[in-house]
């Protein structure tokens, strides 16, 4: 396919214009994003043949460095605007390669006639710049603003002021959910080096947790996970406001130079796409990390006075130092840009991820060993590393301890370390009312956390605590609804409360967003199990190819044995005995086997030895339905009791 722009593009009704950048079908303009018509270009260009991911990232993200997770939100929101759904009939992904264009493409002559298009095109598309927006420093549909003339502040203060009347007599805006959610998109970069990203992606990850400790029964701040899907991907304020489920956006950009910093901020209303506030502070450039949090908390006392049309007394450096886990700042940006590469490489939830993402927390404690958010960040590396099998969990849990305790003595306030001491008293001493203490805790300490909810309501559901483990769990999705891990966490409560349906439902929409997500796609094998569906089950896991090691070869052996297959799943489950006792997540995996089949002795003899060696595989045994055949035996009530999980 030739890569020429001059000619149209035409693929069933579509058709593509490269030199407009417009995508019609029959006479309708359909909305695509910057990002999104640079990825579908390519894919037409190249169409039959696989273009891999590194091409994409480097043809449409060609000067900035950007997650893998951008492509993957990229190609998500192109097929929803190809109408496409599960069937793939355009853009097939070829896991672990990249994706190609399915369907024949024709290039058509420029001079053929233009198909008509409508007077009136989507507000989305040709939103209206107003007096506030400049183009040199055009991120989106909308502009950051420049330094504000006398007029415009008048302006804005008659804008402020009629905006903020419903909070002051008392109406939210938002009276379903009763509190207003709000999304820090990522800052923009605008010094024109990529070396200085740090700076405005921690300006971004500083702004949410200063605003998280606003009230949060009035205002709810969306989780960096998510946001950070927009990082360099100019999406228009309605798809933000639809994708996140939000009324109200802050956005803004960073310039400094060698003397000065200059960091502007605005406030829009996602309904109407107005500008409620918006401010521009020009500095000397000196201590940089006080200079952002005194910023982020100034930002966020406007913020209040907006919503609620009360002014704090105490000064923004004032309530910068006393917000919690104030006292464990970076000393350095180089120091909080390795501790933002732990949390990058620790959200992949994969074994190379967790590695990498304590050798990045332990950089960032050498180089300053009075910063408690790296400890937190270690301790919740090999807390999961533990729970996830990466590693022997009597070296892994000490080593989480260890370093979750040193975070909390270096300050008190921390959430994170709270919630990974949570998850070391559940997983490995099974002390369930000091983990509950402890995520409580954590969520006090700020409630706008997702993965303290995320946890704890996994906790709860082990417990069998059901309605406030789902109440938990909405919370976590609230404030990071495009978290991977939180909806297959989701999903896993369904599981365990025996709503097989739904868990497949769920995994469909997660693998809409990610068709490589293994732990969604994992998650389906028990749901088809449990509902006799066992074709679809082993589809299911051959899908996953050799991926899934062990844990596919015990899924294979459950599926089997109950489908009737004996003979495949003696064998099968001969292979898995050869493989299990050389590894870490041998006894979990034998778990799964042998409840498949129906072994008693054997599976009591294998919960015994986890419960002896303290492992996590026993910690979810009261509401997993793969025991459901000996909760009666009095040797699992005795181990229930003594895991602390009998009634």
């Amino acid at each position: 396919m030739s890569s020429l722009t001059s000619n149209l593009y035409e693929f069933d009704e579509f058709r593509l214009d490269p030199q407009s950048r417009l995508l019609r079908r029959g006479g309708t303009t359909v909305p695509l994003t910057p990002k999104g018509f640079g990825v579908l270009l390519l894919l037409i260009q190249n169409a039959g043949r696989i273009v891999t991911k590194d091409e994409l990232m480097k043809a449409v993200w060609p000067d900035c460095f950007v997650e893998e997770s951008n492509l993957t939100q990229t190609i998500f929101m192109v097929r929803k605007a190809l109408d496409e759904t599960a069937d793939r009939r355009y853009i097939l992904t070829v896991q672990g390669q990249g994706y190609r264009f399915l369907v024949p493409v024709t290039e058509a002559d420029r001079d053929r006639p233009e198909i008509e298009v409508p007077e009136a095109v989507p507000d989305a598309i040709t939103a209206p710049e107003t007096e506030l927006h400049s183009p040199e420093r055009s991120t989106r549909h909308w502009r950051a603003p420049v330094i504000a003339t006398v007029a415009g502040a008048l302006v804005l203060i008659l804008i402020l002021a009629y905006a903020i009347w419903p909070w002051r007599s008392g109406h939210s805006l938002d009276a379903q959910a009763g509190r207003i959610m709000l999304a820090v998109l990522p800052f923009e970069n605008f010094t024109g080096d990529a070396g200085q990203e740090y700076f405005s992606d921690g300006l971004t990850e500083e702004m949410i947790s200063q605003l998280g400790n606003l009230d949060p029964s009035k205002l709810g701040v969306i989780a960096r996970t998510s946001v950070m899907h927009y990082k360099h991907s100019p999406e228009s304020i309605p798809q933000v406001a639809k994708d996140l489920g939000v009324q109200y956006v802050i956005e803004g950009g960073v310039r400094r130079d060698s003397e000065r910093v200059r960091i502007t901020v605005q406030l829009i209303q996602v309904k109407d796409q107005s500008h409620l506030w918006a401010r521009e502070y020009d500095r000397d450039l000196g201590h940089l990390l006080e200079l952002q949090s005194e910023i982020s908390r100034e930002v966020a006392n406007e913020i209040e006075f907006s919503l609620s049309g009360r002014r704090p007394i105490e000064t923004a450096r004032e309530a910068a130092a006393n917000v919690p886990g104030a006292k464990s700042g970076a000393n350095s940006y180089e120091t909080f840009d390795l501790y933002l590469k732990g949390r990058y490489f620790w959200n992949k939830r994969t074994t190379e991820g967790f590695r990498q993402a304590a050798a990045y927390f332990q950089q960032a404690i050498d180089k300053d060993p009075q910063y408690g958010r790296a400890y937190a960040g270690l301790a919740d590396t090999f807390a999961l590393m533990s729970t996830w099998y990466v590693g022997p969990q009597n070296e892994l849990m000490p080593k989480a301890r260890t370093a979750a305790l040193r975070a909390l003595q270096l300050d008190e306030s921390l959430a994170e370390a709270h919630a990974s001491l949570a998850l070391i008293k559940e997983n490995y001493d099974y002390d369930w009312p000091g983990a509950e203490k402890e995520f409580r805790l954590a969520i006090q300490l700020d409630p706008q956390y997702a993965t303290a909810h995320q946890w704890y309501a996994e906790s709860l559901s082990w417990q069998g605590r059901f309605g406030e483990a789902f109440a938990e769990s909405e919370r976590a999705r609230q404030l990071d609804p495009l978290s991977l891990i939180i909806a297959s966490d989701y999903a896993s409560i369904l599981y365990n409360s025996r709503q097989y349906d739904s868990v497949l439902k769920e995994c469909r929409s997660v693998l809409d967003l990610d068709p490589t997500y293994d732990r969604a796609q994992g998650m389906m094998i028990p749901s088809y199990l449990q509902l006799g569906r066992y074709s679809e089950a082993v589809e299911a896991i051959n899908r996953q190819g050799d991926k899934g090691g062990p844990w596919l070869l015990a899924w294979k052996v459950a599926v089997y044995s109950r489908s009737g297959d004996a003979e495949k799943a003696r064998r099968v489950l001969a292979k898995l005995e050869q493989i299990a006792g050389s590894r870490t997540d041998g006894t979990a995996t034998l778990l799964i086997a042998y409840s498949g089949i129906g072994q008693k002795e054997r599976l009591i003899e294998l919960l015994q030895r986890a419960y002896s060696a303290h492992s996590n595989a026993v910690v979810q045994i009261k509401v997993d339905p793969m025991f459901d055949p000996i909760r009666s035996d009095p040797r699992f009530e005795d181990l229930l009791r003594r895991i602390g999980l009998q009634q």
